[in-house]
């Protein structure tokens, strides 16, 4: 991530998309979705008990990360979570943060979303991003417009719940709490941080207060019940706490200018979420003399830790040594096989190299990584990219056509999909699939 944005999406937190805060600025989906192995996990480890009280599978649950310096999360398209990076920055403990969580799994698990337009059900995660960067201009410019052409997706549809869903949620999410013993002191933190934001900014409150409508009576129902439930008291989990600090640190250290990182952790402080956080800043000056160094530490100090190797491959893969930044990666994804972010950024590390056997074998990474983000248009794309390079014209097809669906570009999949038919050997998975894109694509405006 040297200079401001950063490499366009693979490698970790190279796998960010950094721009500016949505506001009323034109800014596209590309430059608000943040991906990033390391703070995806970490926050769906602090989740996953939440999960599993409201009846979710945790591996089924998305959470992903906005880009935007305002107090916001939503729900959308199925069981997915949205926070910007405002929210968790702005948490004083992993408890308020997890209190957020609860709730938006009590609009999930309470089936709100499905009320929206059938069509953000199945969306790819850049259109929700997009319809929200809409719906985020509309409400601070107060006009109502539509969000998107064609999605027929207002703002109150998309994004407002009503008073009586939020209260459905609010019970849902302490409910949760109780019974993982976690306290619900967070979540009556979090409202009433947003109460003192309401009376400082008048109408220009943050995003959460508009599409989560808060009343007294909630803000009244959230203390009545702290005040009487047995877990109230409930220390804040260390491992969550741990976890919390590391996730705002990277996020400081990729998003606000190196010299305030290396204030913020002086060399002084030698503690590893420190250490981490020098070592980013250090790379995005660039100083690889000084960051390198730094990584390689942390990789000898915690062995087993795959991000800070995919750190340093990024480190190398960004600088022109991609043939270095291959084992680096490798190791990476040896610790973290089930990571499909790891496995998407190796993949580009070895398309880049121009070696077809490497090519080959980023075809295969990319083929396991679309099991999980095939939402994510991105690794279609690095697929058609590896399929063409191989002269597989009717797999590169289908992956454009796969990339065009989840970008809900109709006529795209459509001269895709019929493109890929036409390469394919008939009767085959890969023909059916061709097929069923066709379909599929019709089915996008209806």
């Amino acid at each position: 991530m040297s200079g401001h944005p950063i490499f366009r999406l693979a490698l970790g937190f190279a796998v960010i998309l950094v721009a500016s805060v949505i506001g009323c600025r034109d800014a596209g989906a590309d430059e608000l979705l943040l991906r990033d192995a390391e703070i995806e996990t970490g926050l769906k480890t602090m989740a996953a008990p939440i999960w599993r009280v409201a009846g979710l599978e945790p591996g089924d649950v998305a959470i992903y990360l906005i880009d935007d310096r305002q107090l916001n999360s939503f729900v959308a398209g199925g069981q997915a979570i949205f926070l910007n990076t405002g929210l968790i920055l702005r948490a004083q403990n992993a408890n308020q943060l997890i209190g957020v969580i609860a709730h938006e799994t009590g609009h999930i698990a309470g089936g709100h979303i499905l009320r929206t337009k059938e069509a953000m059900k199945n969306a790819s995660i850049e259109a929700i991003v997009a319809t929200v960067a809409g719906a985020a201009a509309a409400v601070l410019g107060h006009n109502g417009a539509a969000l998107l052409p064609g999605m027929g997706v207002g703002e109150q549809a998309f994004l407002r719940f009503s008073i009586a869903q939020e209260a459905t949620a609010d019970h849902a999410a302490l409910n949760y709490l109780d019974r993982t013993c976690q306290s619900a002191r967070g979540l009556l933190d979090f409202f009433r941080i947003l109460e003192s934001d309401e009376r400082l900014s008048g109408d220009q409150e943050d995003p959460w207060a508009r599409t989560h409508p808060l009343t007294t009576e909630r803000v009244n129902y959230m203390r009545d019940h702290v005040e009487r439930d047995r877990c109230s008291n409930a220390p804040v989990s260390p491992a969550n706490e741990a976890l919390m600090r590391l996730i705002q640190a990277k996020l400081h250290a990729f998003l606000d200018d190196p010299s305030i990182t290396l204030s913020h952790y002086p060399e002084s402080d030698q503690s590893e979420t420190a250490r981490y956080a020098r070592a980013i800043a250090y790379y995005r000056t660039p100083r690889l003399d000084k960051s390198v160094p730094l990584v390689d530490a942390l990789i000898r100090d915690f062995p087993s830790n795959p991000y800070y190797r995919e750190l340093k491959g990024q480190m190398l893969f960004e600088n022109g040594r991609g043939r270095e930044a291959i084992a680096p990666y490798e190791q990476a994804v040896r610790l973290a096989p089930s990571s499909a972010l790891l496995r998407m950024s190796l993949a580009q590390v070895y398309i880049e190299t121009g070696d077809p056997a490497l090519n080959k074998r980023a075809i295969a990474e990319l083929n396991n990584a679309a099991q999980v983000e095939g939402r994510d248009s991105t690794v279609w794309r690095f697929l058609a990219i590896a399929y063409g390079r191989d002269n597989q014209l009717g797999m590169a097809a289908l992956s454009l056509a796969e990339k065009a669906l989840a970008d809900g570009k109709k006529q795209d999949a459509t001269q895709q999909a019929k493109r890929a038919q036409q390469n394919l050997p008939r009767n085959t998975a890969p023909a059916f699939r061709a097929i069923e894109i066709a379909h599929e694509a019709e089915e996008l405006d209806k």
